[in-house]
Parts: C-alpha cells; sequence; structure tokens
C-alpha cells in the first residue's frame, strides 16, 4: 500500500540527480526562513513597547531612559539609543553621529541572509533546467530507429518523467525562494523607516534639552 510520502519520495527519486541539490536548496530556504519569522516577530512584538516607554522618559531624564535600555541590549534599537545616550555632554552633531552610525552596524543583521535567497531565486531554476536537459538527452539517448514499445519506450518515459519533475522542482523552491527574499526585504525597509523616526525623535529632544541647558549655562555667566 502507498502511502501520500512514499508516492513523493518515488516521485523525487525519478527526478534524477538535479532532485539533490534542489532539496538542499528548500531545507535551506524553510530553515532560513523559520530564522528570520523569529527574529522579525520578537523585534516587532517587543521594540515599539519599549520606545513608546522610553521616548517621554527621556525627555524629563535621559540618565533613567539610559537605565531602562540597558537591559534590552537585544534589541536593535535599545542599542543604537544606547550608543547615543552614554556619549558624556554630546553635542547635537555627536549625538546624530552616534546614532547615525550605530543604525549603520545593525544594518548587516537586519539584512542577514538576504543574499541566500537571492541567490537560490537564480540557481533552482537553472538546476531544474539542468535536470530537464539531462533528462531529454536520457530519454532521446535510448531511441534507436525501428525500437517501439518494450523497455526502450520505459527508458524514454522516465527521461521524460525527470525532465518535467526537475523542472517543477526547481520552479516551486524558486518560487518559495523569492517569496522569502521579497518578504524580509520588505521588513527590512519598514525597520530602516522606524529607525530614522525614532532617532529622529530622540534628536530632537537632546536638541531641546542641549538648547536649554546652553540658555541656563549663558544666564548664570550673565548673572555671575
Amino acid at each position: 500500500m502507498f502511502t501520500p510520502m512514499s508516492k513523493l519520495f518515488d516521485t523525487l527519486v525519478a527526478g534524477g540527480i538535479t532532485i539533490i541539490p534542489l532539496l538542499a536548496c528548500s531545507f535551506l530556504v524553510v530553515g532560513l526562513a523559520i530564522e528570520r519569522s523569529v527574529f522579525w516577530w520578537q523585534i516587532k512584538r517587543q521594540q515599539k513597547q519599549l520606545i513608546k516607554q522610553v521616548l517621554p522618559i527621556h525627555q524629563q531624564d535621559p540618565a533613567q531612559a539610559q537605565e531602562i535600555l540597558e537591559p534590552r541590549t537585544d534589541l536593535a534599537i535599545a542599542r543604537i539609543f544606547l550608543a547615543a545616550l552614554s556619549l558624556p555632554d554630546a553635542t547635537p552633531t555627536e549625538f546624530s553621529l552616534a546614532l547615525d552610525a550605530a543604525t549603520q552596524l545593525e544594518m548587516p543583521n537586519l539584512k542577514r541572509y538576504n543574499n541566500i535567497f537571492e541567490i537560490i531565486v537564480g540557481l533552482a531554476p537553472l538546476l531544474g533546467l539542468l535536470g530537464t536537459v539531462t533528462g531529454l538527452i536520457a530519454s532521446f539517448g535510448s531511441l534507436k530507429i525501428g525500437d517501439i514499445g518494450g523497455s526502450k519506450a520505459l527508458d524514454v518515459t522516465g527521461g521524460i518523467s525527470e525532465a518535467l519533475i526537475s523542472t517543477a522542482t526547481g520552479l516551486i523552491v524558486a518560487v518559495m525562494a523569492l517569496i522569502a527574499s521579497n518578504t524580509f526585504r520588505s521588513l527590512y525597509i519598514g525597520q530602516v523607516a522606524y529607525f530614522d523616526q525614532c532617532c529622529t525623535q530622540l534628536e530632537l529632544q537632546h536638541l531641546r534639552s542641549h538648547r536649554q541647558s546652553t540658555k541656563i549655562s549663558e544666564g548664570e555667566k550673565i548673572y555671575a
């Protein structure tokens, strides 16, 4: 009695040698997609709540905001904020440069594995096409003038099956990788925009507090 899994295994075996790298690519896509999904889920779930808590506190007490951020260095936005807040007596320019530098350091982690997805998008159809070519070669190589039916017909059928199965598998793997690539690229673009928004708000707060402290120090010099 054939089970669906055994039928699937037999179908993949009929796809020829190119099925092996295609299966490896499919496992890689699924594994990396799961890792990236967990990564983005944790970011989306935690960072907005942290920012809503930190920004109002920073406006009143930057030191307290820094204390809140220090235990949350697992989040990229916390590391970015701490890079600027940890600078002693930073001018607005220094504060802005620190935020920009810390944001750039986080970019590779946000884009991790995107290149692998893009490579598989281009590689999988080519592997499928290679399987198509080898399958057709096997089919036509088994044909001889005057051979009709029998084992020769089975050889031709097997070669055509290999060609079709490898082509379909390559396209399926490429579609999987393309969906993952586009999904995580859109999340990356949205995250960069969110970083810019949060850093701009933090810069404005720091600029206002710096102006106030400057006015106070100038007033003290006048009255001194």
